[in-house]
């Protein structure tokens, strides 16, 4: 097969940032992708209706002109979010979702929930209205291994609250390991998962051996070679369970090569062509389509988008710019680590 065209995809989790950073990395996704489900950990967050609606606002200002793009917004659930709040943002629709960050899991968090018994009248609310709920599926507990935090984090937050609460729609985002895989497989129809590009293509040894590689740490961080594989069986199987998110996170350099690093890969720029060569090497073109473009609608309950996009394998590897420049600093485009033959076509 030399092309490929499918619906236009989405991503179901992007990081935005704000103000310059904004205005520097949004063409990088809207060159490629319809809509976005756009992340709230701002500083200060997305907590309201009024600050997603005030973020849309920002956000199509830095719109290119000429380009389409349409960002779906979603709050950050706090312990001291209102349930009448988040039934006005969702009736709205404006706010897709909302967002659980255990407070210190990741970049921005702090504001994130410590004991998620605060807000279960926000769960319960989530639940009747069909709102999902997109979790950041990592325990902080200092004592839980690095390694081990998805896993932990199945067994004693997101099982029990399933259980209490089998109607609540959840996305796990950015699953690293074999048992983020088996619990998505088996989660019925309110229970999904995203995927990234990075965790598709590199394990805890591309971070670490060698030399630290500080534009390959990201969180959750990878894992092992055999969560890798197993991440790509999912992703390359057809199933509706999973679809692409990229988590796609810019920071500047400075704050990436540094004694205490910031965590994200960012992706937005090749992600297309990255994903298309890991479904060839996979064998699994035919399946490309459902994971980057049907599974995430399907899900969040919006229709397949009309456009395409095309993708031509040619002799010659791709090229793309090593670093974007914004005004804070340069925010460098993973890097794969070997050539790529799958062109976007203009």
């Amino acid at each position: 097969m030399k092309t490929i065209t499918l619906p236009r995809p989405d991503d179901w989790h992007l990081h935005l940032r704000d103000g310059a950073m904004l205005e520097a990395v949004l063409p990088e996704s809207a060159r490629h992708f319809a809509r976005a489900i756009i992340m709230p950990n701002l500083v200060p967050p997305v907590v309201t209706l009024g600050d997603a609606r005030a973020y849309h606002q920002r956000i199509m200002a830095a719109l290119p002109e000429g380009m389409a793009f349409d960002p779906l917004m979603t709050l950050y659930l706090t312990e001291g979010t209102d349930p009448a709040e988040v039934e006005r943002a969702a009736a709205s629709g404006l706010v897709k979702a909302v967002k659980l960050y255990p407070a210190g899991a990741t970049t921005n968090s702090l504001s994130g929930v410590r004991d998620l018994s605060k807000v279960m009248p926000v769960l319960e609310t989530m639940a009747r209205i069909g709102l999902p709920l997109c979790t950041h599926g990592e325990v902080t507990d200092a004592h839980v291994d690095i390694f081990d935090r998805e896993a932990v984090f199945i067994d004693t937050v997101l099982d029990p609250l399933r259980r209490s609460l089998p109607e609540l729609r959840v996305v796990m985002e950015h699953i690293t390991t074999e048992e983020g895989v088996a619990y998505a497989a088996e989660g019925g129809d309110t229970l999904a998962a995203t995927i990234t590009t990075h965790h598709l293509i590199i394990n805890r040894n591309h971070i670490l051996a060698g030399g630290i590689k500080p534009h390959y740490y990201c969180l959750p961080v990878a894992k092992r070679e055999k969560h890798r594989l197993a991440l790509r069986k999912a992703a390359t199987s057809g199933s509706s369970r999973y679809f692409l998110g990229t988590d796609s996170a810019p920071h500047v350099d400075a704050l990436k090569e540094h004694a205490c690093g910031c965590a994200g890969c960012f992706t937005a720029t090749n992600t297309m062509s990255l994903l298309t060569h890991v479904f060839e090497e996979e064998g699994a073109l035919d399946k490309l389509e459902a994971f980057a473009s049907r599974s995430g609608p399907a899900f969040y309950r919006l229709p397949v988008n009309e456009s395409t996009i095309t993708l031509e394998k040619r002799a010659e590897a791709c090229t793309w710019p090593e670093k974007i420049e914004a005004a804070p600093g340069p925010v460098t485009v993973f890097n794969p680590g070997f050539p790529v033959h799958w062109h976007v076509l203009p």
